[in-house]
């Protein structure tokens, strides 16, 4: 299976920034870690192990980048606009330095974003932002709703990267709205331990999405689901060969 690290410096981030590549060829996905994980979590903890022949056949191919949670998800007690400002700089890192690198390593093929925890609201972010870059999300187990995180604190750089304040305020004729059904979105959570506040979270924005006219999958799993990556492995396998089929 083809493997590869790259460091590239992000201006945006002031700091070297790296990337694990997985397989040669196939339906690329921008991979976002868990909550202030690096590149090398879907390998550590075994997703990459887990989806060997999709990797070793060419099926799919994953680019997984790190994360600055530490500085911003994750930074309790740190001055929150500060914490916001560091989530819009990751913003910008990930949509103008890392995605254009992806396209030039796929040939312009447009990456669907995955990720798990954390990462989940990573991809659900970017797609809801730039659906232009990417051909799709699939977000496991995310907690969409920065009240978790910031303890109700908001502001307008924070706006931008919260899907449950910015999406219902979205006109239902917005251009968006036509893109993001071109596109394949799924996001699924786990009614087990450690699941509650996604349950609720995603099941709020699946009334968003319906009032929207957003074609989404939402798929609540059972109630023996937990949020831990044995769960993670069932459902990335569930998932990778519907979406390679409507791809």
């Amino acid at each position: 299976m083809y493997r590869e690290e790259v460091t590239r410096y992000s201006r945006w981030l002031e700091r070297d920034m790296h990337m694990m590549i997985y397989g040669h060829d196939g339906l690329p996905f921008l991979a976002f870690p868990t909550q202030d994980s690096l590149c090398r979590n879907y390998e550590d903890f075994g997703m990459i192990g887990e989806l060997w022949d999709f990797l070793e056949e060419g099926r799919i191919r994953l680019f997984v980048v790190d994360t600055v949670d530490k500085e911003s998800w994750s930074a309790r007690g740190w001055d929150n606009s500060f914490r916001a400002q560091r989530q819009e700089q990751y913003y910008r890192y990930i949509s103008e330095e890392a995605v254009p690198f992806i396209l030039e390593r796929t040939g312009g093929r447009l990456p669907m974003t995955t990720g798990l925890s954390m990462g989940a609201n990573h991809a659900l972010i970017l797609f809801l932002r730039r659906p232009d870059l990417f051909s799709g999300v699939l977000s496991l187990s995310g907690v969409y709703d920065t009240d978790c995180f910031f303890d109700g604190w908001m502001d307008e750089t924070l706006y931008m990267s919260s899907p449950e304040r910015f999406l219902p305020n979205m006109s239902p004729d917005h251009p968006y709205v036509a893109l993001y059904n071109q596109k394949n979105i799924i996001l699924c959570v786990g009614q087990g331990a450690w699941e509650e506040d996604g349950v609720r979270s995603l099941r709020y924005l699946q009334d968003v999405f319906r009032q929207k006219g957003i074609q989404a999958w939402c798929d609540f799993w059972g109630h023996d689901v937990n949020h831990d990556w044995p769960w993670w492995f069932k459902q990335m396998r569930y998932f990778i060969p519907i979406l390679l089929e409507n791809s």
